[in-house]
């Protein structure tokens, strides 16, 4: 089976946290120009010229589904139950929430609105709790292994940044 990899009981809402916020930008993100065209109401829109934004948008969106694919496959080919420091691990602690983040920034430039834009930006709260308790949990499993990890690898998302 590809996926072998389930998350702890415990984690299992925090999964849904932080993928809640990228199924609202997909629901709410393609209304925006509806509305525009449609209802010529315009207020949720970027304040930005169009075409750069979505094409910014898209080229973000893209670049953050490769990197997403590329993580995922790397996890399920790497993955056997062990602390994982190698591939993308070498340079961020948590790379499946920072393609997360990447992505839903590119599909709300991509839906040039600003309200999906604004959910992609309350998703970043909802990315650092969920991964503060999963360290939490990644301590308990791993111990000192994982402290030291923390202390080689020291950027959780985005490197010199947080």
């Amino acid at each position: 089976m590809f996926f072998k990899y389930k998350p702890p009981k415990e984690l299992r809402a925090l999964f849904i946290a932080h993928y809640a916020p990228l199924l609202l930008i997909i629901l709410i993100g393609p209304i925006t120009p509806a509305l525009k065209i449609w209802y010529h109401i315009s207020l949720w829109t970027i304040p930005t010229p169009l075409l750069p934004t979505v094409a910014a948008g898209i080229i973000i969106f893209l670049g953050g589904a490769v990197f997403y694919l590329k993580w995922e496959a790397f996890w399920h080919k790497t993955y056997n139950g062990q602390l994982v420091t190698t591939g993308f691990f070498k340079y961020i602690r948590h790379p499946h929430y920072t393609s997360l983040l990447i992505i839903s920034i590119g599909l709300a430039l991509f839906f040039y609105s600003t309200a999906a834009l604004l959910l992609a930006l309350i998703s970043i709260p909802i990315l650092i709790w969920s991964i503060l308790d999963e360290e939490k949990h990644l301590i308990k499993q791993y111990g000192r292994e994982y402290k030291d990890y923390m202390k080689k690898v020291k950027w959780r998302m985005i490197p010199r940044l947080f």
